[in-house]
């Protein structure tokens, strides 16, 4: 007689299939998607337009081709995560087509055509994730491979193949095509910081120097020996504010570091250390570097009229706040407006441009489904048994909430304005495809994490001791009635 499956996790979903659920969501996406395309199109040329025909069912079909594939190949994978995915992927073709349209009253010059591009490779990828990384959980053999590649990546704008533009070396450029290589090593250092730390945690966690003053515990602080990981991602995060002067992506690696360095182990003592060390890290590049100086002189001065009207002044992010506030509760719709005059409208503010073509109803809207792609990241970190999976849902759940909160915060002078892309949101390829090969990573980590099985040492690396389960019935007598 079969064995019945093991019970889930604490706060794991029930091991069902949950396609059907999926289907209706994902149809609701695509539906919204194609209401926002041909009610841009009739608002800019007061007609249909082929091409927003063309863009929806293109999306619409690679977005139902991984659904097919997820009943076969991931049938008990997180039911939302795609919908998710597939309606900011549209709502940003959408904006992206109506800022060239009305900037340019003419046929575009191809940004939306190039977005629909680089959203069907990324679904490629997502796919590709699905069905090759069956087992995630073997990503653990490759833990320093996967640090090298991810180094190479972040140390690639300083080569000879680097491009800079506005200050920023973060591309690299090869005959006509740029890339962003960052991009894919966020996903990468995310796996590597979650099998490292899943193997160090526990020393990490419990090996600490305890100071006193006389019978009462002050701090507690980590050996020196053990600083090591601290400091390597320190010094990672200065190099790349540094080298590249990319704020934006330097913050986000760390504060993505501590993040989980601090899910890992559990003592705060860490994230202390560690965003002292990276303050003063910034503190120093602030004194040494005129870009950065720059950064700050607008977040400080951006509605003085001398720092307006510098070059590379406050003036994109003051227009930018105008044009948040002139959207109003429901917006100017798709042909009014001056968003689409504000340079980078499409790229680094466009949740400046559908807070000013949608109102503050449009823009939270758009808030609330990037911040359940990211519930649902960490839902599904609270639903794995192995430590490496739930760490690297968690990592990539906080990824996607710190990026949203660093370019939001830039854009209303919370923090400095730091140049980050909105995840699915922005113009670009290399954003748009990591951010899809993360749904296929969270899918197929939520696959492994939901589906019924007799244990959950299937898939985990073979010789890792830590991945062992014991079996009730294998126990002594004695020893299993005290359990």
């Amino acid at each position: 007689m079969a064995n019945p499956p093991t019970e889930p996790a604490d706060g794991a979903l029930p091991p069902v299939r949950q396609r059907r659920a999926e289907l209706v969501l994902l149809l609701a996406a695509i539906g919204v998607t194609f209401a926002a395309l041909l009610f841009a199109s009739l608002s800019v040329t007061d007609g249909i337009d082929s091409r927003v025909m063309v863009y929806g069912l293109a999306l619409g079909a690679g977005a139902l081709g991984l659904h097919v594939l997820l009943r076969f190949v991931a049938p008990y994978s997180d039911p939302v995560l795609l919908p998710a995915a597939t309606a900011l992927s549209g709502l940003g073709v959408t904006m992206i087509w109506a800022l060239q349209m009305t900037r340019n009253l003419a046929p575009g010059s191809g940004e939306a055509d190039r977005q629909v591009l680089w959203a069907l490779v990324g679904m490629g990828l997502c796919a590709g994730a699905v069905i090759f990384i069956r087992q995630p959980r073997r990503l653990t053999m490759y833990t320093y491979l996967i640090a090298l590649v991810a180094l190479i990546l972040l140390l690639l704008p300083l080569s000879p193949f680097g491009h800079e533009v506005l200050g920023a070396r973060r591309w690299i450029m090869i005959g006509p095509f740029t890339m962003q290589p960052s991009e894919f090593a966020k996903v990468l250092l995310v796996v590597f910081l979650a099998s490292y730390l899943g193997r160090q945690r526990d020393v990490m966690a419990l090996v600490t120097r305890t100071f006193k003053i006389g019978p009462v515990k002050v701090f507690s602080a980590p050996r020196a020996r053990d600083l090591a990981p601290m400091a390597v991602g320190w010094g990672v995060a200065i190099l790349l504010l540094v080298g590249t002067r990319d704020l934006g992506t330097s913050l986000l690696l760390f504060g993505t570091f501590l993040a989980v360095l601090y899910a890992a182990t559990a003592r705060k003592s860490w994230v202390l250390i560690g965003l002292v060390a990276f303050s003063a890290g910034a503190y120093a590049a602030y004194l040494l570097f005129g870009h950065v100086q720059n950064r700050v002189r607008i977040w400080l001065n951006a509605f003085d009229e001398e720092v307006y009207h510098s070059p590379g002044g406050s003036f994109q992010v003051v227009e930018g706040m105008i044009a948040l506030a002139y959207g109003g509760l429901l917006g100017t719709g798709f042909h009014g407006g001056e968003a689409q005059n504000i340079f980078a409208a499409d790229s680094d503010l466009i949740l400046v441009s559908i807070g000013e073509k949608l109102g503050l109803t449009g823009l939270l809207a758009v808030l609330l489904l990037l911040f359940l792609f990211a519930q649902r990241a960490l839902r599904i970190a609270l639903g794995c048994k192995d430590v490496f999976l739930k760490l690297t849902a968690f990592g990539y759940g906080f990824l996607i909430a710190f990026d949203v909160f660093i370019v939001l915060g830039g854009l209303t002078l919370i923090i400095p304005l730091t140049g980050m892309t909105t995840p699915f949101l922005s113009a670009g390829g290399s954003a748009l495809m990591a951010n899809w090969l993360v749904v296929g990573l969270l899918l197929t980590i939520s696959e492994t994490a939901r589906r019924p099985q007799e244990t959950f040492s299937s898939g985990m690396a073979p010789g890792d001791p830590s991945t062992e389960v014991i079996n009730v019935r294998d126990l002594p007598h004695g020893v299993r009635d005290r359990r």
